[in-house]
């Protein structure tokens, strides 16, 4: 009998072999840690789950909202069978998952019975999804135009700004961002920062300091101290980003460069061993990195690092 995870391997690779057939160009969306695939202009997270008298996915939160903050986006859920699989707009699916049932890890338990139909909460509250079983025209011929798609690096740096926005937020901080007019769950991410315009501090140069992706600040009667500062370098390297960082070498805020695992090998070659970047004296700078991987720093030590509090000033 096959295992699982082979037969998972197996049916991916019969869905994205049936997409290409279909005439579509596939490129997997390496920025994500998920089965998200660039089909022509779509992008497009693939599901899979045998057929065991309905069909169980997985999906947790933070994966499903990088999606849905994609342009054009979509999700299929492949149902036993290339030839069952529903596909529908992302964002139809975050309207849903409020019913739907959840861990406490974020983790979704999609159900999709024999009649494709969702289970939601409640006893027998099923929602028909036969409006979008085999629908593969929504991935293959999207409506929007080539040029009004972000590619998925630019969607996800919005995203890393948005969820460094909220976390300052819940931690009593006012927050900045120069990137007001980027969407973030549909919401600009001026609507999300506390501060129209970026304090100007005495000791830094102001044109680097307003330019830096987010910025935590500590209000003190009408003063502001910087807290905690972030540059999201996903596709242009880390040195334009820890150039803006360095506005704040005469601070005591935590720096900290999110960034991928190739542009992590570059900025380790410029550090001492211990962190310090020889640029900035003794001051620490905090990597991170937006994928899975071999090293001691993960995607998801930013979270606990930058949510973790501190007697930073």
């Amino acid at each position: 009998m096959m295992n699982h995870s082979k037969f998972a391997d197996e049916l991916l690779h019969d869905f994205l072999q049936h997409v290409r057939a279909l005439g579509g160009d596939i490129e997997p969306v390496k920025v994500l840690r998920s089965n998200t695939y660039r089909v022509g202009n779509s992008h497009v997270l693939a599901r899979v789950a045998a057929d065991t008298g309905k069909y169980f996915f997985g999906l947790n939160y933070i994966n499903a909202e990088e999606v849905a903050n994609l342009d054009n986006s979509f999700v299929a859920f492949v149902c036993g069978d290339v030839d069952s699989s529903v596909i529908m707009p992302m964002s139809e699916l975050m309207k849903l998952l409020p019913q739907i049932s959840h861990d406490r890890n974020g983790e979704f338990k999609i159900n999709i019975t024999k009649d494709f139909e969702l289970a939601l909460k409640g006893r027998g509250n099923r929602k028909p999804l036969n409006a979008f079983l085999n629908n593969w025209g929504l991935i293959t011929s999207p409506a929007t135009a080539a040029g009004e798609i972000a590619s998925a690096e630019q969607s996800f740096h919005t995203v890393l700004q948005g969820r460094l926005i909220e976390i300052g937020n819940d931690r009593g901080l006012q927050t900045y961002s120069p990137n007001r007019a980027k969407k973030f769950n549909n919401v600009p991410l001026g609507e999300l920062t506390t501060l129209d315009k970026c304090p100007d501090l005495q000791f830094a140069n102001y044109d680097s300091l307003r330019n830096i992706d987010v910025i935590w600040f500590r209000e003190s009667g009408k003063q502001f101290y910087p807290h905690s500062a972030f540059e999201v370098e996903l596709s242009t390297g880390i040195w334009s980003g820890v150039g803006r960082l360095a506005a704040l070498r005469e601070y005591s805020a935590r720096l900290f460069v999110v960034s991928f695992l190739e542009v992590f090998d570059v900025a380790i070659d410029v550090v001492d061993g211990q962190g310090h970047f020889i640029e900035m004296k003794d001051r620490n700078v905090f990597f991170y990195m937006c994928c899975e991987c071999d090293r001691e720093v993960s995607y998801e030590e930013l979270w606990r690092g930058v949510a973790a509090p501190t007697g930073a000033g």
